[in-house]
């Protein structure tokens, strides 16, 4: 079998996790990466989670800022394809290793370059940490409802920097596809905002509906003020406790899910019962209240295994326990997956670790080995540098300009935004996506209070046929369709694709060129996968729920009722906000497609690929998602839910909050300087080096906090970061609102315009990433049935042909 990106040579000049994970995959899949690491070895070796993410790469002491080393890295990035830097904007053409430097002797190089903010706006200079960025678009006020006091909660799940190490991978693939297609090289630029960003399905879009609006919809508040859920959706998302002490999630969205809940919860006389036959809508706050805490009781009945057991009698009702994130290794989807794996380490022994993150039939990815030693390859350096010229011949020039990926077209069975949002990320790079659709439309069409509201993002760019496909004509023209595809993505539940003849080996009878992606929540088959997966439920399987809720969150057999649901509610924040298990599985999606795409183009195999929300999500957490005898667990959040540490931390001020960053011990002597003489930290003893400040890490909080509460969060914004430290003023979220009207994105460039074919004219996030010479564009989202009738000719279908199918109820067409 062969390796999908065997043969290429990939420079890692990062020192973060994002640039680690996008290596990661790289390496996981057959690319030869070398990491050049600053004397005394990269900040991540200090992580436990080094053992996963450093496997399978080479490492070399480089000095960049030494004339004579900094050369060495430039000799090495002439030999290279990928070079992945993680610099603030320019930085790394002051070390003469910017792109158009190197893209002159190298120009078939592909350079990308992860920032935090992006490489223009007014926030570009700032330091790119996570709790900044997450800070400045107002996620840690998103996800206020997990804390246990008033005020932000920092966030544990680093969405951020796992995103855009998806955005970075989705430009470099795409950079790839074009360069194997006799295409230039070329620079690749994204951001944390912009990974981040990805997340929100449709709060955005319903903005911009209030903005046009303003008198027809008010949001109301998800809880009142008493804590009482608003919503139904609180009832079918609803976290409860267990008889014997543990979180459950449930998430029964749709009536006939919600309505075998009431089943399993032995509610279901409520059904014919006049006070509670409107369940699980009320227009009253007491009785809300009153039915959440009869659901609440009645959940509280069982056991967790007598919950297991209720579900194999219900299959349509599910819950996942909120799960540590090493608890999830044991996830028996997981193994059967497998999605899990053990590796020999020379520094900690066996280990076990997450598997490349995309299954892959025909060229399957491989961890060559474990995390390398400090400098281990210099020797293997000095022969690379002795071999031959420039890595790469100068490229054809026809792909300047067009589109990445003009000419492919992707056929969409996906329901939702897990996995569609994935090939709408594909459409913006030129794709040609053809969205099946049923006749009562995409479910999140449905969602919102106003049309197609919910599924706007996830149809950016789409062609939309609208068919019912468990029909005889309706599969056939799906077949049809799927003649001319390059890609196939579909999210069924296990065994649907296959009852529907679209399976993979359906369809490849058809196609054999088809590269096919099953992406469900859990798998194809196995003790899970024919489980309703949504974002909550997978929040807290992987682990997310439980990593950014702590040990804040009260557990137990002896809650009260009392107790009970004011902690629910944190629970369900801390599972959900500020990103998403969706948003996780969509880009991971979209970059499985594109690996697909690249490994077709470099070795000729069309294959059947694997990504679930599960696996994807457990990529989100990986500085957790590990084991091995004497594992050292990485800092965790404090119970206050402030951060990890006093340099790395939420801090109250006299008009609101600010996030402080300045945790490599390189910061600390500007942090000094700038505090004093207000506060003299630099001679005080119990901070003299890093180990003394994380001994006395509750003291210099203590004194920090202080400090703090003396200025407007503003001002410390401007006074810290004149010094170049790392402080932001902590914005009010959601981060839909900064995404949509801040100018940490529309001076930075990420909007664009669009003309939708009912709303109008409206602004969206552009691409998530740019390629300097094939640039993405932004397109609209499709009505339901709007391309109906052309694609139906595109096949070869007459006009009488349409109409009887229309007539029969086997396509439908957009009105008007």
């Amino acid at each position: 079998m062969s390796r999908a990106l065997g043969g290429l040579r990939v420079l890692d000049l990062g020192q973060g996790f994002t640039s680690a994970l996008i290596t990661q995959l790289l390496a996981d899949y057959g690319a030869e990466v070398w990491c050049v690491e600053p004397p005394g070895g990269s900040p991540l070796r200090e992580q436990p989670a080094w053992v996963s993410w450093g496997r399978g790469k080479r490492s070399v002491v480089l000095d960049l800022h030494d004339g004579r080393d900094a050369v060495r890295a430039r000799e090495l990035a002439l030999r290279s394809d990928v070079l992945v830097e993680t610099f603030r904007p320019g930085v790394a053409g002051r070390l003469g290793l910017g792109y158009d430097a190197l893209a002159a002797a190298n120009p078939g190089l592909i350079y990308a370059s992860v920032s935090g903010f992006g490489s223009r706006g007014p926030y570009r200079d700032l330091k790119g940490y996570e709790g900044l960025v997450m800070a400045k678009l107002g996620g840690f006020t998103q996800v206020a409802g997990a804390a246990p006091r008033p005020g932000p909660a920092f966030c544990s799940v680093p969405y951020c920097s796992f995103s855009a190490a998806q955005t970075g991978l989705q430009g470099i693939l795409s950079a790839l596809y074009v360069r194997e297609r006799g295409g230039p090289g070329q620079r690749v630029e994204t951001s944390l905002v912009q990974g981040i960003a990805a997340h929100d399905p449709w709060d955005w879009f319903l903005r911009l509906v209030a903005e046009r609006y303003p008198d027809a919809f008010e949001a109301a508040p998800p809880y009142s003020p008493r804590g009482v859920p608003n919503q139904s959706f609180a009832f079918r998302l609803l976290v409860c406790l267990s008889r014997d002490g543990r979180w459950l999630q449930f998430s029964q969205t749709s009536p006939h899910l919600f309505e075998a809940f009431m089943r399993a919860l032995e509610l279901d006389w409520m059904r014919d019962d006049p006070e509670w036959s409107s369940a699980p809508e009320f227009a009253e706050e007491d009785r809300r209240e009153r039915f959440w805490e009869m659901m609440l009781e009645a959940a509280r009945r069982k056991t967790v295994a007598e919950w297991q057991q209720a579900f194999e009698r219900e299959p349509d009702v599910w819950a996942e326990v909120y799960r540590s994130v090493r608890e999830l290794l044991d996830h028996p989807q997981m193994q059967h997956n497998g999605h899990v794996i053990e590796l020999d380490d020379p520094q900690v022994g066996p280990t076990r670790q997450l598997a490349p993150m995309v299954r892959m039939s025909a060229t399957p990815g491989e961890v060559r080995g474990p995390a390398p030693a400090l400098d281990a390859d210099r020797d293997a350096l000095e022969e690379a540098l002795r071999s031959g010229s420039p890595r790469s011949p100068e490229a054809g020039g026809e792909a300047e300009g067009r589109l990445p990926l003009q000419g492919v077209t992707v056929l969409d069975l996906g329901l939702f935004y897990a996995a569609p949002y994935g090939p709408a990320i594909l459409a913006d790079l030129g794709a040609r996506v053809i969205k099946v659709e049923p006749l009562s439309g995409e479910p999140m069409r449905l969602l919102m209070g106003y049309p197609d509201a919910g599924a706007v993002k996830s149809l950016q760019g789409k062609e939309s046929v609208a068919v019912d496909a468990h029909t005889p004509e309706g599969r056939e023209i799906v077949e049809r369709i799927a003649r001319g595809c390059d890609l196939v993505m579909v999210s069924y539940r296990a065994g649907v694709a296959e009852k529907l003849g679209l399976d993979y080996a359906s369809l490849r009878r058809l196609n054999p060129n088809v590269v096919y992606l099953n992406a469900p929540g859990y798998g194809v088959d196995g003790p899970c996968g024919r489980k309703p997966a949504f974002a909550p439920t997978i929040g807290a399987g992987s682990g997310i729920g439980w990593l950014n809720a702590g040990s804040s969150v009260p557990g137990g057999p002896d809650l009260t009722l009392d107790e009970i649901k004011p902690a629910s509610i944190r629970m369900a924040s801390a599972a959900q906000s500020p990103g998403n298990a969706d948003g996780c599985a969509a880009l991971g999606v979209a970059t499985a497609l594109l690996l697909g795409l690249v490994a077709r183009e470099r070795t000729g195999e069309a294959q059947e690929m694997l990504t679930s929300m599960l696996c994807t999500s457990a990529y989100a957490v990986s500085q957790e998602c590990f084991d091995h005898e004497g594992r050292r667990d990485p800092r965790r959040v404090d119970a206050e839910l402030l951060g990890l540490g006093a340099l790395y931390r939420l801090y109250e001020t006299a008009d609101g909050w600010a996030f402080l960053a300045a945790p490599q011990p390189g910061e600390w002597d500007d942090l000094c300087a700038a505090l004093a003489p207000e506060l003299d930290l630099a001679s005080d003893p119990r901070f003299a080096d890093a180990a003394a400040r994380e001994r006395h890490d509750a003291e210099l909080a203590e004194l920090l906090a202080g400090v703090l509460r003396t200025r407007p969060a503003a001002e410390w914004e401007r006074h810290f970061t004149s010094a170049d430290v790392g402080c932001v003023e902590v914005a009010q979220g959601p981060i839909a609102r900064a995404v949509m009207d801040d100018p940490v994105t529309r001076e930075a460039g990420m909007l664009a315009e669009v003309e939708h074919p009912s709303f109008g004219r409206h602004r969206r996030l552009g691409p998530l990433f740019e390629l300097s010479r094939t640039p993405a564009g932004a397109r609209p989202a499709c009505l339901l049935g709007q391309h109906t009738e052309a694609v139906l000719r595109e096949l070869g279908y007459d006009d009488d042909a349409i109409a009887r199918l229309e007539s029969d109820g086997i396509v439908s067409r957009a009105s008007g």
